[in-house]
């Protein structure tokens, strides 16, 4: 009997398939393709304190081998989130998991406690709440001029720090790429008591316009994702598994089972699909299928087998 099932800081997934924030909407969006009670988890889109509107202008542009997104975090904020996402999240048999983030420390801090506290009082109705959060700290940070979160390590140890003082859930801090150190990054993450991490997040990006002579997109840069990022993105999750004891999330241009072994080989306890969401309207069922298939064929029992054998 093969087993897909894994753990990560507590939280039970049936397999390692996790749908990447911002590409899975809240989990109704594919549920006309597929029962999202097939996948792992849902990361739900990316949460704020306060609703926001998003970017104006281009959005969304294909490249050669992905996808450039300039979105802006549009969402409805964690109070809508809680109020009119969440049963519909929790109905299916899957781990759920909130993606906060903030464009001050102290917004991350009070949407994290606004989620905190629903689940506490969920839990004493028996109803399920949140399981697990991701903490985008790729997020500019108003107060310092716009620069990432995630950028400077001790700059993101602050954050990292005052939410974990405001909630109990599990915790995953979501790395950006353009970290000055990633794996330092990571080790700090586990230093101030994140329960693992997430990575990699988009790599900062361009594309002009040539005829109008101007970036396509108003911010002028964007989100870097799919299959051209995927070797950048298995080195750094190989870098940064190897450094800490912490479970390991990895993602970055997944779109076959293929990824999913060397992501899992490179030492990721699980991993998130996301641009290929947008290719592929069926994928998560695709990839839990064939991944089962593979074990199958490959007569490996379960994933702690080729974890982490490089």
């Amino acid at each position: 009997m093969i087993s897909m099932a894994c753990n990560i800081a507590g939280v039970p997934f049936k397999n390692p398939i996790i749908m990447a924030s911002g590409t899975f909407g809240f989990g109704r969006e594919y549920a006309e393709f597929y029962s999202p009670e097939l996948l792992g988890g849902i990361v739900g889109k990316g949460l704020t304190l306060h609703p926001k509107a998003g970017n104006t202008g281009s959005r969304i542009h294909e490249t050669a081998s992905g996808m450039l997104n300039s979105v802006g975090l549009e969402n409805p904020g964690v109070a809508a989130f809680l109020k009119d996402e969440l049963d519909d999240m929790t109905r299916w048999n899957t781990a759920v998991i909130a993606n906060v983030g903030g464009s001050n420390l102290e917004e991350y801090v009070q949407a994290v406690a606004m989620i905190t506290e629903n689940a506490q009082k969920r839990r004493t109705m028996n109803r399920r709440g949140v399981d697990m959060l991701e903490l985008n700290i790729s997020c500019p940070n108003v107060k310092q001029g716009g620069m990432q979160f995630g950028i400077q390590t001790e700059v993101a140890r602050e954050v990292v720090r005052q939410v974990r003082n405001v909630t109990a859930l599990p915790l995953v801090v979501k790395l950006s790429p353009n970290a000055e150190n990633i794996t330092q990054m990571a080790v700090m993450c586990e230093e101030e008591g994140a329960d693992g991490v997430s990575l990699i997040n988009t790599f900062s990006a361009m594309k002009i316009d040539i005829r109008r002579r101007r970036s396509v997109f108003a911010n002028t840069y964007a989100g870097l994702s799919g299959p051209a990022i995927k070797p950048i993105a298995l080195r750094m999750v190989h870098q940064v598994a190897q450094a800490v004891s912490i479970p390991v999330i990895g993602m970055g241009g997944i779109s076959s089972v293929e990824d999913i072994i060397e992501f899992t080989m490179a030492g990721a306890a699980a991993i998130q699909v996301g641009t290929y969401n947008f290719v592929h309207l069926h994928a998560g069922a695709e990839l839990v299928h064939g991944l089962e298939q593979w074990m199958q064929r490959e007569k490996v029992q379960s994933l702690d087998e080729i974890r982490g054998i490089l």
